[in-house]
């Protein structure tokens, strides 16, 4: 009987291994030159892309938008697909996927493709820029080139930059002097440089699944955690922090990343129309997100929701001497491209 069971055990376990194999490998099976023709004649290029986010969000409506974009600046001839919700994946197996070219294109934030690119932690400082024209120039300009150096060791093309913008706190109790912060259990990303921030504060950063939050702040495994004004809206925090400080004390970009598999589909008369597609794209996303944060803070005040004014002059100069203390440097080279784009867009 232990025989048959292990037996059984194994044959299961086979046919589970290859039902996942054929769903990765499948991903990418609608993709590249299709049978479909455009009303001239000419063959469609078909992609997927796959967005971690639900299709309320504004990344996923971006998504949505660089697909739009792309099909009207080619002329139809490259349609794209845009799989939201995680439904391929979270972000960084699907970027995974990109890189074997088994995936086309793929959103992530930057901490995700820092795992392969340490260079790029740089942009995970807390409170490195202090505007938003300084975090766009820096990708825009100098430290894009970087990153795609880099990329195109991993068979990967950054082709743009949405974004979840600056991060803020969510609170149970107010937070409005950098004193408050002391004792607060809050959750962070997985991030050294925003834990180092906090605990600069007086805060206990913990880090934990995105999902597990709200639960954490029912039951008071923690007292706050942070993201984007909008988000605190439709994750439902409100209803257990009843807080909001402007803090501003980190810049997330979601990257829009596509396998060289898929690039190299590309003709070359249709990548200049394809790229400009896709910048009306992730340009439009950033003003969704700013839409959003707006007419959710708004909605929240409604809802009873406190925001407050902080001191970030003394966040920033805590977190100065925690990371003078920590030791944290970084490529010379990078850190040359982030300080060109901070002086020329003070």
């Amino acid at each position: 009987m232990k025989l048959f069971m292990k037996k059984a055990a194994s044959v299961c376990l086979a046919v589970t291994t290859a039902v996942s194999l054929l769903v990765l490998t499948g991903c990418n099976g609608n993709s590249g030159v299709s049978a479909a023709k455009t009303e001239l004649g000419e063959d469609v290029i078909h992609f997927k892309m796959a967005v971690a986010d639900n299709d309320t969000t504004p990344y996923a409506k971006g998504a949505k938008k660089i697909a739009e974009e792309v099909e009207k600046a080619t002329n139809g001839r490259i349609q794209i697909e845009v799989m939201a919700g995680g439904t391929l994946g979270a972000e960084r197996d699907t970027m995974e996927l990109a890189m074997l070219g088994s995936l086309d294109i793929v959103t992530c934030a930057n901490s995700v493709l820092t795992n392969w690119i340490p260079e790029m932690s740089i942009l995970d400082q807390a409170f490195l820029f202090s505007n938003e024209d300084q975090a766009h120039a820096a990708v825009d300009g100098k430290v894009g080139e970087l990153i795609n150096k880099e990329a195109a060791k991993l068979n990967l093309h950054v082709v743009g930059y949405m974004e979840s913008g600056f991060r803020n706190v969510f609170s149970k109790k107010p937070v409005d002097q950098i004193e408050d912060f002391r004792g607060v259990k809050i959750r962070t990303m997985q991030n050294q440089y925003h834990m180092a921030a906090f605990e600069s504060f007086g805060a206990m950063p913990t880090s934990m699944a995105a999902g597990d939050q709200f639960t954490a702040l029912q039951q008071g495994t923690i007292d706050a955690c942070e993201n984007a004004v909008s988000n605190c809206l439709t994750n439902g925090f409100y209803e257990v922090t009843k807080n909001i400080t402007y803090t501003n004390h980190a810049f997330v970009y979601i990257l829009v990343c596509m396998s060289d598999h898929a690039w190299k589909q590309i003709p070359d008369d249709l990548r200049e129309p394809f790229m400009e597609g896709v910048r009306k794209g992730y340009e439009a996303e950033r003003q969704y997100l700013k839409e959003a944060n707006e007419s959710a803070a708004v909605e929240l005040k409604e809802k009873g929701v406190q925001f407050y004014e902080i001191d970030n002059e003394a966040l920033q100069a805590a977190y100065k001497e925690e990371a003078k203390k920590k030791g944290f440097t970084f490529d010379p080279e990078w850190q040359a491209a982030v300080d060109e784009a901070i002086s020329q867009n003070p």
